[in-house]
């Protein structure tokens, strides 16, 4: 009781918490500056930041959460949750968010970081209401629309265009998502798209209902012994996603610890426009025992896929289509032709340091998926399905994790992801990672830690590393090293490869972040010979460099400032990249602005420049910057009132090394593109 009371004490001066943060934006760029890493990667970072958005809409309960959410967010050393959950046990629940003051190596930075991912619910309250009445005074409830549009012209929506080649639909673009929702209770909405060139249409043979893309859901989570039934569209993650992996890796990146780590979040409602990346049927957790869950799902529906009608009707596959475009007779003729069923049982073990559990997964396919035969595909997946088993464990002793996952493809190859992260000192945080998937394992449903987009045909270790010197001064680092034992496309050899980042950071307080990073990647790439026929493996390396500070003036005007410079070495050639930018954000009682000044010079697209901008609300921006020109986008929101809030972006792009933008279909003539986004939410 005496800390209780030490703690209700450590509230009087940490009022000026209480008072910033229900007012204050949340920097999501600096969130993903730090989690995204280098967006050269092959990851769906437009999902990996609508799932942080998302959690910020919807903090997690400090008195409920489970320690899987919590790694989720990317934050807490592995000491700092030992703490966390160990002062949970002795004192029992949180009476205030500022109560994190009282645990032992949680400093005023942690406190502020963490903050606006968590919140306090009285248990008391609500717990016999209606599901109504929940929604009404606890729920979050909103709906968004939104509308964009390039306004120069493609050459898709012109004559110029083929009949197959030119796009069917209008030239904007339209959104629209409702959402209710309370964390660890209930969640129900639905989300439309309309890619503009597509069209809102009802037409039975190509399966479109209206806009070209639906999605819905419906979830009910702790009701009894039933602690999770979502019907709808949804995502699973389970273990180190080597068998089941939803959009929760993160991959290699600038937090050099955390990131690696999967969370066993289990079943979540898929809300994102991402239409290749949910499952669609039902999903049931339910509470055998007091340790012992069994999870099922299963999912019937349909996939983007070019189809081959052969005069035999053995009909089949030959490659999936994931854009998910439906502008043209073209994209159309691929729209949903590939029926997927997938089905699946989990049973887990949990028990205050041990999570477990053995898993089984099918997977199967109206037709057969047969690729054209190439050395290097000589391993690809082809066939009507594929059955996997595996299993995985996480155990925590005292400051570190081991955590792991195995699984096997029936008639196929094994596949292994491992690792241990944890806290040498509460100054040093260290993270090992091996990894070896097999070159006939198939997991096409998965996020495991790897190089390459799915886990197969590829061996690694990973080492990271993090100091903080004190509340100020921090460096971190990692070196990954990985060989893919058998030929890849444009690698027609078995090669080797390493990547090894540097990171220094300075933060004197919490409105100013100076960093400075280095990152290094070698890997092989074919070179012609001459003869078509042939070919040689040489090494490329390429080399980035960021400098970066965010810096707040006053509460008023915020600041960035970044240079990006990259080089890359091949085949005796050396090119050059680079991006400089300034940032300014004005934030005022109800506006906000934001507006960006850059240039960037690239030799070629092996130095292309990514750098995350600022978008409405649950929208991502990180585009591709190669050749010369400038790029400028401001950003205006408005909060009409308590429950009403407009966004305007208006984004402009221009090379001064071409004449036309994109390619195809997507052809702009000119040197310039200019966009235009629209967004209206009114919280229900």
């Amino acid at each position: 009781m005496t800390k209780r009371w030490l703690a209700i004490l450590l509230l009087i001066p940490l009022q000026n918490l209480a008072q910033d943060y229900p007012k204050k934006e949340i920097n999501l760029e600096r969130i993903a500056d730090e989690l995204f890493g280098f967006q050269d990667l092959d990851l769906n970072y437009e999902d990996l930041y609508e799932n942080i958005a998302l959690l910020l809409a919807n903090p997690l309960n400090l008195n409920t959460a489970t320690p899987e959410e919590f790694r989720f967010i990317n934050i807490l050393t592995e000491e700092q949750f030992q703490h966390l959950f160990r002062y949970r046990r002795e004192n029992g629940n949180f009476l205030s968010v500022y109560e994190l003051q009282a645990i032992p190596t949680f400093d005023l930075l942690t406190i502020y970081k963490i903050i606006p991912f968590v919140t306090v619910k009285d248990p008391s309250t609500l717990l016999n209401a209606s599901l109504l009445n929940r929604i009404r005074k606890e729920g979050t409830t909103y709906l968004i629309m939104r509308y964009g549009r390039i306004l120069e012209t493609k050459r898709g929506f012109t004559d110029e265009a083929s009949p197959a080649q030119r796009f069917i639909g209008d030239e904007n673009s339209l959104y629209m998502r409702f959402l209710s929702r309370r964390t660890g209770d209930y969640s129900f909405g639905f989300t439309l798209e309309k890619d503009a060139g597509e069209q809102i249409t009802w037409n039975p043979e190509t399966k479109q209902y209206g806009f070209d893309f639906i999605s819905f859901h419906a979830q009910l989570m702790n009701k009894g012994k039933i602690k999770n039934i979502t019907v709808g569209d949804y995502q699973v993650q389970f273990g180190q996603g080597l068998m089941l992996g939803s959009k929760f890796g993160f991959g290699k990146g600038a937090e050099t610890i955390t990131t690696i780590r999967r969370s066993n979040m289990g079943f979540l409602p898929f809300t994102s426009i991402d239409e290749t990346g949910y499952l669609r049927g039902a999903c049931l957790t339910y509470e055998l025992s007091r340790n012992i869950l069994l999870s099922g799902f299963y999912s019937n529906t349909w996939r983007d896929a070019t189809l081959v009608v052969t005069e035999s009707e053995d009909d089949f596959a030959s490659a999936l289509q994931t854009s998910g475009l439906h502008r043209n007779l073209s994209e159309i003729s691929r729209r949903k032709n590939l029926n997927e069923e997938q089905y699946g049982f989990i049973l887990g073990y949990q028990k205050q340091q041990v999570d477990a559990g053995i898993l089984f997964t099918n997977i199967s396919y109206g037709v057969p998926i047969v690729r054209s035969p190439n050395p290097y595909n000589q391993y690809a997946f082809s066939g009507n399905g594929i059955q996997n088993i595996g299993g995985y464990l996480n155990y925590t002793f005292k400051n570190f994790t081991f955590f792991s996952e195995a699984g096997s493809t029936l008639r196929g190859g094994l596949g292994i992801s491992s690792g241990l992260v944890g806290s040498v000192t509460s100054q040093l945080d260290v993270a090992f990672h091996y990894r070896n998937y097999q070159r006939n394992f198939y997991s096409l449903s998965s996020n495991a830690f790897a190089e390459s987009s799915l886990p197969q045909n590829e061996r690694g270790m990973y080492w990271g590393w993090r100091y903080r010197w004190n509340r100020k001064y921090s460096f971190a680092g990692y070196m990954d090293i990985f060989r893919f034992p058998w030929l890849r496309y444009r690698i027609y050899s078995p090669t080797d490869g390493n990547e090894y980042l540097l990171r220094f950071n300075y933060q004197p307080t919490r409105n100013v972040l100076l960093f400075a990073q280095f990152r290094e990647e070698t890997k092989s790439r074919n070179v012609s010979t001459g003869n078509q026929n042939t070919y040689r493996v040489e090494n490329g390396t390429k080399r980035n460099v960021w400098l970066n500070a965010d810096y707040e003036i006053n509460r008023t005007i915020s600041m960035k400032t970044r240079a990006q410079f990259s080089t890359y070495d091949f085949n005796d050639v050396k090119t050059r990249g680079m991006i400089i930018l300034q940032d300014i954000t004005l934030r005022f009682t109800k506006l906000a602005f934001t507006a960006r000044y850059a240039i960037f010079d690239t030799k070629d697209y092996d130095n292309r420049q990514y750098v995350y901008e600022r978008d409405v609300w649950l929208a991502f921006t990180m585009p591709a910057l190669s050749g010369t020109g400038i790029r400028n986008y401001v950003l205006m929101q408005y909060d009409v009132s308590r429950k009403i809030s407009c966004w305007l972006r208006y984004s402009h792009l221009r090379y001064t090394d071409r004449e036309v933008v994109g390619s195809g279909a997507d052809t702009i003539d000119g040197n310039a593109r200019n966009d235009i986004k629209l967004q209206v939410r009114f919280r229900l």
